[in-house]
């Protein structure tokens, strides 16, 4: 059957195919890209109009500050209290009991002794930001930083609070931040995807693919997976190269493809996952000449590999030590700048993996020092080096840099030398298009274990709220309906967090 299939479609021309096997969607792209390089060049348009392609907002609801973000996600939850919420209290009673007043809840067993941060913290920037010795790369950009410090979980556990940062929602089934973004503003680059996630090379975090899931959103809005610094960073981009796949072989399994597809798309009409997949081989082929240029770092300054630590010598230790994470976070972050200068609209980059021993993610129960030292340095140098490199090239206005994890530690320690976890209090911050620099916003209380006013904390839909804003969205009208809900990233929650915007 597939050779007669083959057969009968020999003649059918490439395009042709897939404008009938996608309701027209190669037709319909090609002729969206030569009507937006005509429009493009020959009208300027307003600040409010969508100048991207694919996105469901033809007019912007507000006038955008920012066209793309980068997010930084600490998988395992990154201690607050031993990298940016200074506290003395801390410091003054290190040792003592630890007792807040109140029942304590705790994740695991092991409510121990006060204990301060095995780390010196210093101020910096003219806002004069405290950070802790493993944060002080980020001084340097200190004052282009908001940070809010009284962020609050639902819950300790990491599935669930990692989907309710990524997703808005504790449960799977939603789509990330990026699908949303993605959805909403289209694409700004016809050769590479709108929303990219660059995963730790050690694995995913937990609920893996789903953090960056489309769910019920149109499947090609969902994120694409590099992998830089490795041997294959795009799987299945290219075929294999030991002459099992010819040219004219290559050819005829695309016209069984086409013939199949157009079979499968007339039974199932208005399901979008095949015209989804259509759309993402179509960028697929796009990619195999776009990626690699993007990803390629070789022809940088010396001085900009340096910046960002890029070693030379990849010969690391088995140990977890910050030479490693320095060049494995920055390479990272170097690849994102190159990716958002190519029209990327959404980077997420993930530092730290699901749970392992020895850690290899911000999980520190045993051993806080051990494992946060390297990974903080790691982090604190490569974001640094990225605000540093967006700035000189003018690119820090419109470009939103968001820094989160799933929930804080605990002032108290577990083990001697680790922390617990603490959902009850934690922070996030953010960079660069429209948002304030030098602002510490919402203070926790003395311990950093729950927000210094517990009846006004902030949580994840107040971040999302404030950055779709600041890209031109209403987070109350980007919405899809699905099961008979209007969904929305933000829920039915969310206010924008005026004091760190300008």
């Amino acid at each position: 059957m597939l050779e007669k299939l083959g057969q009968s479609q020999s003649a059918i021309d490439r395009r042709e195919a897939l404008w009938a096997c996608g309701g027209g969607l190669g037709g319909l792209a090609l002729a969206s890209m030569l009507d937006r390089e005509f429009t493009d060049s020959a009208h300027a348009a307003p600040a409010t109009v969508a100048r991207a392609h694919g996105g469901v907002l033809e007019v912007m609801h507000l006038p955008p500050k920012a066209t793309r973000v980068v997010q930084f996600f600490m998988a395992g939850a990154a201690s607050h209290v031993d990298l940016f919420d200074y506290k003395p209290a801390l410091i003054k009673r290190n040792g003592q009991p630890w007792d807040p007043g109140e029942k304590v809840e705790l994740f695991q067993n092991g409510h121990g002794a006060t204990f301060a941060s095995p780390w010196d913290w210093k101020q910096y920037g003219e806002s004069g930001k405290h950070l802790s010795a493993v944060t002080a790369p980020l001084g340097a950009v200190v004052d282009e930083m908001a940070f809010i410090h009284n962020l609050i979980g639902k819950t300790g556990v990491h599935s669930t609070s990692t989907l309710l940062q990524a997703t808005g929602f504790q449960t799977p089934g939603f789509p990330g931040m990026g699908c949303w973004v993605s959805y909403a503003l289209g694409s700004l680059n016809d050769n590479l995807p709108t929303f990219v996630v660059l995963p730790d090379h050690r694995g995913f975090p937990s609920n893996g693919q789903k953090n960056w899931d489309s769910a019920f959103l149109p499947a090609r809005h969902q994120g694409t997976i590099l992998r830089p610094g490795t041997a294959n960073p795009i799987e299945d981009l290219f075929p294999a190269t030991a002459g099992i796949v010819t040219k004219e072989g290559d050819a005829a399994s695309h016209n069984v493809l086409a013939a199949l597809n157009q079979r499968h798309a007339q039974q199932r009409p208005g399901d979008s996952r095949l015209e989804a997949r259509i759309k993402s081989y179509e960028l697929a082929a796009k990619m195999q000449l776009a990626a690699p240029e993007a990803l390629e770092i070789s022809g940088e300054p010396r001085h900009i590999l340096e910046m960002y630590g890029l070693s030379e010598n990849r010969d690391f230790p088995k140990e977890i030590n910050d030479r490693e994470e320095t060049d494995i976070f920055g390479r990272k972050c170097l690849i994102a700048r190159r990716l958002l200068e190519r029209g990327v609209r959404f980077v997420q980059v993930w530092s730290g993996c699901d749970n392992g021993f020895p850690r290899r993610n911000w999980d520190s129960h045993e051993d806080i020092e051990r494992d946060h030292g390297p990974l903080s340095l790691g982090m604190a140098r490569g974001a640094a080096a990225l605000i540093r490199d967006l700035k000189q090239r003018g690119m820090l206005d419109d470009t939103i840099v968001h820094w989160t994890t799933e929930f804080g530690r605990m002032p108290c320690a577990q083990s001697g030398k680790g922390r617990d976890h603490n959902p009850f209090v934690f922070t996030n911050w953010l960079a660069g298009g429209g948002i304030k620099g030098g602002v510490s916003y919402g203070p926790s209380d003395e311990w950093g274990y729950k927000p210094a006013d517990r009846d006004n904390p902030t949580q994840v839909y107040d971040i999302h709220a404030t950055m779709l804003k600041l890209l031109g969205i209403d987070h109350t009208k980007l919405t899809f309906r699905s099961n008979g809900i209007d969904r929305r990233l933000t829920d039915v929650h969310g206010h924008v967090i005026k004091d760190i915007t300008t």
